[in-house]
Parts: structure tokens; C-alpha cells; sequence
């Protein structure tokens, strides 16, 4: 028996385990950090890839905390790190039938609202180091301006540009600010929606941090950022305007656009970030298409 059938049995014993008939298991595709697995109609199975067993393992935190305030993700039925079944980590959650949105679903905003009314500590379920989110959130743009020039991927003069950009964007990013629970990693690919474009679950939970609520808005790009942030303070208790709240977002985009260019190329990959230049070519697109207020400002 290969190993790959092999594997196929013991996600039969869970099925089993779940009283789903084997015959009604199916492997979705994808799926970087765990393979995917239907079981029947109300149950959906994760096994971690190597590597990302500690991801699984935040998740079976974060996931209650995240639902305790309402927002809508898939409940854990079982976590085992144990291997009695799989020889790897997995969950069996419930299944929320849904498909990849190909526009920003009605209701996201809202969602992330209630999702950041959770501040750091949190509940005492939750571990206070989510992730490898540097301390302070921000980075430092600056540094990295340096080192870009110093390599030869911009000139002095853009360079200069560049860390003015930033200077004018501090004045209004509130560094100290509270960090909140961010589900980090926004995408169409871990949101389902309904045959209305309504959102029926954020999912995938492996990226969840304590950090600047702006930092989740990071993997939308601009234009559905802009579509979103209105009905996201309608709903949050942020404190900041909108002005201030999208100077921070497009921190982390302008931030994470420049580290991101001396990277590899790393193809045939799902998300518009994976591209080394996506995200610098999605902020010139951007801001030459005449952005509505307060972004035309920020520049």
C-alpha cells in the first residue's frame, strides 16, 4: 500500500469516527498549510501539512474566541494533535456551504468590526503570542527604504521620496494604539459566500494575531479596502477616522510592497500578493484611477 493510500484510510477512520460514510469523502484542492477534506454534507476535515501544526493549534483557540462575539466561522467538532487516527494534527469542523467570492460579500465589514472588539489580552483562552507579529506592529519602512537603495532596487532620489511618504504617513498612525484579535489573511480564498454575494464564514485562522486592526485590511487590495472602510467604522469601535484608518492601511500595503521586491518570484500561486511586484503595481493602479476621499489625500 502506498503511503499516500495509506493516508487515505485514516481519513476514512475519521469519517468513520463521524458517522460519514467513506464514499462521501472528497479532497478539495488547496490548501497551504492543510489539506482539505469533505465529510458528507455537514462536516469539513483539516489535516496540518508539516510545518503547520502550530497554526492548527492557534486556530482551535482563536476560532471560539472569534465566534463567542459573533462572527461567523465554522465550529470545531474535534482537535487532535494526539495521531491516533491521522499521523498528523487535524480538526473536523462543521462545513458551511459557500464558494469563493469574486467580490467583496456583503457583511465583511461588519464582520471585522465584531472581530476587533477583541483587544489585546483577550480572553484568557487565548495565548498572548498569536504569532511572529514584530512587537510593535509597524516594521520599519525606513530601514527598508535603506537597504533597497544600498542593493540597487531604487535610486537615491526615490529613495528620498519614498521615506518622506512615510514621515507624512506617521503623523497620522497611532503606533500605541490598541492591538486587536486580526483574522491576517483577508482573502477571497478564505471567505465563502452565499448565492447573493452575502458572507456566510470567515475561515482559516492560521495567520491570526494580536495586532494594529489596520494590518487586516492588508491583503485586500485598495479599491476593495476603499469600498469597505465606511461600513467598517459605521460598525467598529474604532476611534480612529477614516482618514487616519486608511493612512494606516496603506502603511502595511506600501510597507509589505517594498520588502516584497528583492523576494524570488514565486509563481502559479492563487492570492494577487504572491506576484513580487503585484502589490507596487496595485498601489500605482490605484492612485491613478482617481481614489475617493481620504486616500487622493494621503499621497
Amino acid at each position: 500500500m502506498s503511503q499516500q493510500d495509506d493516508f487515505l484510510d485514516q481519513v476514512a477512520a475519521v469519517a468513520r469516527r463521524h458517522r460519514v460514510d467513506p464514499g462521501e469523502v472528497r479532497e478539495v484542492a488547496g490548501g497551504v498549510a492543510n489539506r482539505g477534506f469533505v465529510l458528507g454534507e455537514g462536516l469539513f476535515l483539516r489535516v496540518s501539512r508539516p510545518g503547520y501544526e502550530d497554526d492548527l493549534h492557534k486556530e482551535t483557540h482563536v476560532v471560539p474566541a472569534a465566534r463567542s462575539v459573533g462572527v461567523l466561522t465554522p465550529a470545531i467538532i474535534e482537535y487532535d494533535a494526539a495521531r491516533r487516527l491521522i499521523d498528523a494534527p487535524y480538526v473536523v469542523m462543521q462545513r458551511v456551504h459557500g464558494t469563493e467570492p469574486t467580490d467583496v460579500p456583503a457583511g465583511l465589514a461588519e464582520q471585522l468590526a465584531l472581530l476587533h472588539h477583541l483587544e489585546q489580552p483577550g480572553p484568557a483562552t487565548l495565548p498572548s503570542d498569536l504569532s511572529d507579529v514584530p512587537e510593535d506592529g509597524w516594521g520599519d519602512p525606513w530601514r527598508t527604504i535603506d537597504d533597497l537603495a544600498d542593493r540597487g532596487y531604487i535610486d537615491p532620489g526615490t529613495g528620498t521620496w519614498l521615506t518622506g511618504w512615510f514621515t507624512r504617513l506617521a503623523e497620522r498612525v497611532d503606533a500605541g494604539g490598541p492591538k486587536v484579535l486580526i483574522h491576517g489573511d483577508v482573502a477571497a480564498h478564505n471567505l465563502l459566500a452565499g448565492a447573493g454575494n452575502d458572507l456566510r464564514a470567515l475561515i482559516d485562522w492560521g495567520d491570526a494575531a494580536w495586532a494594529p486592526a489596520a494590518m487586516d485590511f492588508a491583503k485586500l487590495p485598495l479599491p476593495e479596502v476603499a469600498a469597505l472602510l465606511p461600513a467598517y467604522l459605521h460598525h467598529a469601535h474604532s476611534r480612529d477616522s477614516e482618514h487616519d484608518l486608511a493612512a494606516a492601511v496603506l502603511w502595511f500595503h506600501l510597507s509589505w510592497a517594498l520588502a516584497k521586491l528583492p523576494a524570488a518570484p514565486w509563481p502559479n500561486q492563487r492570492h494577487w500578493t504572491a506576484p513580487t511586484t503585484s502589490r507596487l503595481l496595485g498601489l500605482l493602479h490605484f492612485f491613478t484611477t482617481t481614489p475617493p476621499a481620504p486616500w487622493a489625500d494621503l499621497v
